[in-house]
């Protein structure tokens, strides 16, 4: 015979996703070894940030970055090179 009735059953929270719309509104400071700002930032999320596929595809409107809930660590986050770091604080980060 079949019955209903809920049954808790343990499971393990892992990844926190956030999307966040940031409506032309992201900040940012990229800061050197003494904590000197090289480059301080307004305006769309710089194409290096992590996108749907960690290619930025986020269209510069939205923050998205997925947490390990264990350890704090952002596991979308992809290294950015020299190059896309020297565009950045020239400016030129739409090439």
């Amino acid at each position: 015979m079949q019955i209903n009735m809920t049954k808790q059953v343990p499971v393990q929270a892992k990844t926190l996703a956030l999307y966040i719309k940031v409506r032309d509104e992201f900040c940012a400071t990229l800061k050197d070894q003494d904590g000197v700002s090289l480059k301080e930032y307004e305006g769309y999320v710089p194409k290096f940030m992590p996108g749907d596929s960690g290619q930025g595809d986020h269209g510069g409107d939205y923050l998205i970055l997925d947490i390990d809930i264990d350890t704090g660590q952002i596991l979308n986050w992809k290294r950015p090179t020299a190059e896309q770091l020297e565009q950045f604080i020239s400016g030129n980060d739409d090439e």
